[in-house]
């Protein structure tokens, strides 16, 4: 009986064994059947984790790129078209694709609202691939970068050409002293600034484009001179030019002493002797030549100074033994500007002399002409700024940057942009 007990039980086991065995690659199939979904999910999960991280690190760069670009764009002193059009080609380029970008100047949150910068925010939105499984809706992904803009300096001499040689140049036995501003050219010339002669140079800093040649030691307050620096803006670029008006004036030549009221002079210029110039805008269509022992001044009672505007290319000479007194309005359009050459001009020269009792008080800003500063005179306060589009220097003179006094601002150079959020 045990004998036959052992048997039944060894054959049932057997049986039962055998059963499991024949349904086990059905049950195995069914197993996986359930489960292949949650694995290839899984799995589609992990690497599209890793894609959507790599997408928003290329989403970032690109904000960052294109927050730069605008800023840039902004520290030549463009307008806000003009700096959301750079930020969004960067963006293109850049592979922003179908997202969106929107440019905020200055950034209108964060830490910076108030500061000279700008924001850019981008959006964008990806299709899913194994997690769409799960759910149809797009992975939305956004970016923002704030590129923030440092003044580092401010010049009282800039030299606008972009590829000049020598733009900025000191020569001859000239003294110049710079307090609290710089010489700056926007020339990638290799010598885009150059002392030579016996010149003597003081200034904040010395600040190029490109590259600078120094045959005299120049005496500067920043640890050394700047090259390859960013361009500085035409401080000047949307000043407006002044209307034509009629009728026309004229100066009377046989006048010793006469006094000269604002308006359109369409043929020029020529003084002599004892000239008042009341106070406003003189548009001169044709030169202005100050010549030899003339006495130039702005008309009593002189309430907001004088601004001429030489009209295409027209130039200014003025005659080393002449002495001229005249200073830019404090305030309205034209604040600041004493000298404004038309920028829809040719290349010219002016050239202002002067002794050393003269005092030409704003700026002499002639974009499309070069200026000859030979006079031994500065402003009221040494409130002088020159920007021209090459500059050079042979007169002596002590020149201050802090003239908002006499209705000047400063003009930024030696630019640099930082990434800051």
């Amino acid at each position: 009986m045990a004998s036959s007990g052992r048997f039944f039980r060894h054959l049932f086991f057997r049986r039962f064994i055998r059963r499991f065995c024949e349904g086990k690659g059905g049950n195995v199939a069914t197993i996986f059947a359930l489960t292949l979904p949650v694995v290839v999910g899984g799995a589609g999960l992990g690497v599209e984790t890793s894609y959507w991280y790599y997408s928003s690190l290329k989403l970032q760069s690109t904000a960052d790129a294109a927050a730069y670009a605008g800023a840039v764009e902004k520290s030549w002193g463009s307008d806000t078209a003009t700096i959301t059009s750079a930020a969004t080609t960067s963006a293109t380029s850049n592979g922003l694709g179908t997202g969106t970008i929107i440019v905020h100047t200055p950034p209108t949150s964060g830490a910076y609202t108030a500061k000279k910068a700008v924001e850019v925010i981008l959006n964008q939105q990806l299709d899913r691939m194994f997690t769409s499984i799960f759910t149809s809706s797009k992975v939305p992904e956004r970016a923002r970068a704030v590129a923030l803009i440092n003044d580092a300096s401010y010049a009282c001499i800039l030299a606008l050409n972009n590829s000049a040689a020598q733009a900025a140049l000191f020569s001859g036995s000239t003294t110049v002293n710079l307090n609290g501003c710089s010489v700056m050219s926007d020339s990638t010339a290799a010598d885009a600034i150059k002392v030579q002669g016996s010149a003597s140079l003081k200034a904040d800093c010395l600040i190029t484009v490109g590259g600078m040649v120094l045959n005299n030691p120049v005496t500067t307050k920043c640890a050394s001179k700047i090259t390859q620096a960013l361009p500085a803006a035409d401080p000047f670029s949307s000043l407006p030019a002044p209307a034509v008006t009629n009728p026309c004036r004229n100066v009377n030549a046989s006048k010793t002493t006469q006094t000269l009221q604002p308006g359109t002079y369409c043929s020029g210029m020529n003084l002599n002797g004892n000239v008042a110039l009341s106070s406003g805008t003189y548009v001169v269509q044709g030169n202005l030549k100050i010549n030899a022992g003339a006495v130039i001044t702005c008309a009593a009672p002189c309430t907001n100074g004088v601004t001429i505007f030489m009209s295409g290319s027209n130039t200014v000479s003025m005659n080393g033994n002449a002495t001229v007194t005249l200073s830019a309005p404090t305030s309205g359009t034209y604040s600041g500007v004493l000298f404004y050459g038309d920028r829809t001009g040719v290349w010219a020269q002016s050239t202002f002399n002067g002794t050393a009792t003269s005092l030409l008080t704003g700026a002499i800003y002639f974009p499309k002409q070069q200026v000859n500063y030979l006079g031994n005179f500065s402003g009221k306060g040494g409130c002088t700024q020159v920007v021209a589009d090459t500059v050079q220097w042979s007169g002596n003179s002590t020149i201050n940057q802090d003239c908002t006094a006499y209705g000047m601002d400063g003009i930024t150079a030696a630019t640099s942009i930082v990434l800051v959020e």
